[in-house]
């Protein structure tokens, strides 16, 4: 009888343990999965001054997925070094749990990294979750400047390099590989023009309208309003077609100017050692949102076209714009 009852107990306690293994494997799951996240408030870093398009698609972001998740996504916008304090922040000093993100651009990724001798952040320490949104790279000038289109600047700047001055957030920022690529085209010594440091874009596009800077660099949408206004005037638009934003401007490819590729984007990074499981998380909110009628509005009131692309897209297409960004910074001395 006794080892009989030995047996059973025996019998119980496989039991039981097999019920715990089979209990743990499926509470593993959810979690295996990202299933639990998120549990709470999300921080979505803006490493540039609040009116800019990142920081206006950030927003649009942290809207939708508040409502997506049913957790707040809240923005914070830490600016300072061209965009590289915020990433940091977002990057380096957060946990890499998934709440904190980072809504990251060419600045403060590629452009960053190609124009930099010492990066303290490289293309590897942003888990590239998914890009967001794009748009064409513009030349805007006060509107009573002289110049009628980019052609016209262009004649005028090789005669006088050392009167051209340009707004941007940093020597490796999105307007000066943008000004870069454009006078490596015509043949101009970028050196000898001048950089005007500035917060991000609203803030270079009123330095121009104020008439304390020549030109401005930003994208299609970043200028809109105060051309609108009549503050701004664009000379070019650097796409294979017409902006319809600015149906009467030429694009860089009419006015003679071929192979101009810097264009302006937005995305989703997280810090290197975040579970693959949010990535992913991540990665399939945004091809979600990018479907949403309410998010495409959100974006066309701020004049920006849905890019989306998923994790492994965004890394393989950000890689090679590194690879060309690296050899512009070596051409024309943008590295420091």
């Amino acid at each position: 009888m006794k080892k009989f009852i030995t047996c059973l107990l025996a019998l119980f306690l496989m039991a039981g343990l097999a019920a715990c293994a089979s209990s743990a494997a499926i509470t593993s799951e959810p979690e295996k999965k990202g299933g639990r996240y998120p549990e709470r408030q999300i921080e979505l870093v803006v490493p540039f001054a609040a009116g800019g398009g990142v920081d206006l698609v950030a927003r649009a972001v942290a809207e939708y997925l508040s409502k997506e998740w049913g957790k707040p996504v809240i923005v914070a916008n830490k600016t300072g070094g061209g965009g590289i304090v915020g990433a940091r922040y977002a990057l380096s000093e957060a946990k890499p749990d998934g709440y904190t993100a980072l809504m990251n651009n060419n600045s403060s990724t590629t452009m960053y990294e190609a124009g930099t001798n010492r990066p303290v952040l490289r293309l590897k320490d942003h888990m590239l979750a998914a890009r967001v949104a794009e748009s064409p790279l513009v030349y805007a000038v006060r509107a009573d400047a002289p110049w009628k289109d980019l052609r016209e600047l262009t004649e005028w700047v090789k005669e006088n390099p050392e009167n051209l001055s340009w707004a941007s957030v940093g020597p490796a920022g999105f307007s000066s590989f943008g000004v870069a690529e454009w006078l490596s085209a015509a043949g101009i010594d970028y050196k000898k023009t001048r950089m005007v440091s500035s917060e991000g874009a609203s803030d270079s596009a009123a330095k121009v309208a104020g008439g304390h800077v020549l030109l401005a660099v930003h994208n299609a949408g970043e200028v809109y309003s105060l051309v609108q206004a009549g503050k701004l005037k664009v000379l070019a638009v650097q796409d294979g077609k017409r902006s319809p934003l600015y149906p009467d401007v030429p694009t860089t490819e009419e006015l003679g100017f071929h192979g101009l590729t810097v264009k302006w984007w937005t995305g989703i990074s997280l810090p290197a050692g975040t579970p693959e499981a949010i990535v992913k998380k991540w990665e399939a909110a945004v091809a979600k949102m990018e479907k949403d009628k309410g998010f495409i509005g959100q974006l066309e009131k701020i004049y920006l076209q849905p890019s989306y692309l998923p994790s492994a897209e965004f890394k393989r297409s950000a890689e090679r714009e590194l690879d060309w960004y690296a050899e512009l910074a070596e051409e024309m001395g943008i590295r420091k």
